[in-house]
């Protein structure tokens, strides 16, 4: 049994550290744009050891809303396992990311949704970013350096709102950083990636866990591991079993480019 609940077509992963204020209309808000679109889907929120009260507004929202999952983390791990966690109870099949903070837009999905099911992961780009001039500028020149080291072509690692089928997890490393390299892990599998733009929102209730001190001698750290884990990255495909039940024979291209529909 691989997990897939048969006709649930999309999982939406949400991690959340400290953003009880955001929670219920998150959740109110996503589920209205999810039952527009008319695709069979469940929310999975992933409590990483909030401290602000969080894990039991999301165990409040859970009463009548069988579609809502919430999962917690034993104590605070990062964004990176409370993804892995998602990943990993996750039935549909295809997954998208987003944030609890309310900056990404749901209705940005559908869009996201047309390119699917002819990328293995649609990614979001930030149009028109609603943060400080500060985190803009710094965010520009960090994923161009990522862009040079690594060769991945991804203009904005670091927005959340992601698309992606949900089979190419199990062989995504669980590691410190995963979440800013999600598209280089479906490349290395030989997945292929495209970009579309979205909307980014301002905050309006909570704080942002992420600053220039705390993320540049980490993302250093993590440039030099993922630099490494590609070149030695091992990907395969089986090429067919001989037995009873012989299977067929499949292979995907990498490669990432950008749409505008």
């Amino acid at each position: 049994m691989d997990g897939t609940v048969p006709g649930l077509r999309l999982s939406a992963v949400i991690p959340v550290h400290n953003e009880k204020d955001n929670l219920g209309p998150l959740v109110e808000e996503l589920a209205r744009e999810l039952n527009r679109i008319g695709t069979p889907y469940e929310i999975i929120l992933v409590d990483d050891g909030s401290t602000d009260g969080s894990g039991e507004v999301m165990d409040r929202l859970v009463h009548g809303r069988p579609e809502l999952r919430c999962l917690h983390l034993e104590r605070n791990r990062g964004q990176s396992a409370a993804l892995g966690a998602g990943f990993e109870a996750a039935r549909g099949d295809y997954i998208v990311t987003l944030d609890a903070d309310l900056q990404n837009d749901p209705a940005d999905i559908a869009r996201l949704m047309e390119w699917i099911p002819k990328y293995d992961m649609v990614a979001g780009f930030r149009r028109k970013r609603r943060d400080n001039r500060l985190r803009r500028v710094s965010s520009v020149v960090a994923n161009r350096v990522r862009d040079a080291v690594l060769g991945d072509g991804i203009r904005d690692t670091g927005c959340s709102l992601k698309l992606f089928r949900r089979e190419l997890t199990p062989r995504m490393p669980r590691l410190n950083g995963m979440h800013r390299f999600m598209p280089l892990l479906i490349q290395l599998q030989g997945g292929t990636v495209t970009q579309v733009p979205v909307n980014h929102r301002p905050r309006v209730a909570g704080t942002s866990k992420y600053n220039v001190k705390n993320r540049l001698f980490r993302g250093i750290l993590d440039l030099i591991g993922m630099w490494w884990l590609k070149h030695r990255f091992v990907n395969y495909a089986v090429s067919y079993e001989a037995s009873a039940a012989a299977s067929g024979r499949s292979g995907r291209k990498s490669g990432v480019r950008e749409d505008n529909p």
